[in-house]
């Protein structure tokens, strides 16, 4: 960080370095963009900022961000609702939406399974997911964690909490590497790895 910066400055460079892949060049450069702009701008991207922290909340349905109770993918009527898509977090969900085949619904878990990060089961949502598989009308739940450790053990204990239930579980299988995060997937391989997946 630049010596002799005012400390509030300085504060706003340090908040914006917690960001992912925003480093202490990339912070300034923003911080400093920001202050060339006119006041009635920077108003504007607080205002926004603000009202996404007021209004944004999990929908209640399925944990994708919503402004209602509902999301737009929970309220939109075409979409195929015997198909449930889990995947641990927001970004995952835009990946899959983003290879613009996928017309099932979703279930966000909110993170996954790791014992090192203890992060145990009761911690993500999936009371949630097999209460949705409870209320009827699913027929698939595909289990599209990560392909790492901790993807495997979430999707192994999906498997686990949903049987006796009946639904069909099944992962993504192949095209995904071992170690890969479903957000950073290219739209093909994602596709591949939708239409060729198996049971779980």
């Amino acid at each position: 960080m630049p010596a002799g910066l005012p400390p509030s400055v300085e504060t706003l460079i340090a908040e914006l370095r917690k960001l992912p892949g925003v480093g202490g060049k990339t912070a300034t450069r923003y911080v400093l963009h920001l202050l060339g702009r006119d006041v009635h701008a920077a108003a504007t991207l607080r205002d926004a900022l603000s009202a996404v922290y007021d209004r944004v909340h999990p929908c209640t349905r399925c944990g994708f961000l919503a402004e209602s109770d509902l999301c737009g993918f929970c309220s939109d009527s075409s979409r195929d609702r015997s198909s449930v898509c889990v995947v641990e977090s927001v970004g995952d969900l835009l990946a899959f939406e983003r290879m613009g085949e996928y017309r099932g619904t979703y279930h966000v878990l909110g993170g996954s399974v790791s014992v090192l990060r203890g992060v145990t089961p009761d911690r993500l949502r999936l009371a949630e997911l097999v209460a949705r598989v409870d209320a009827g009308g699913i027929s698939e739940v595909i289990v599209a964690t990560g392909a790492d450790a901790e993807g495997e053990t979430t999707a192994l204990y999906v498997r686990k909490i949903l049987e006796g239930r009946h639904v069909r579980v099944t992962r993504p299988a192949t095209g995904m590497p071992m170690g890969s995060s479903i957000e950073y997937l290219d739209v093909v391989t994602l596709m591949r790895a939708m239409r060729g997946r198996k049971d779980l």
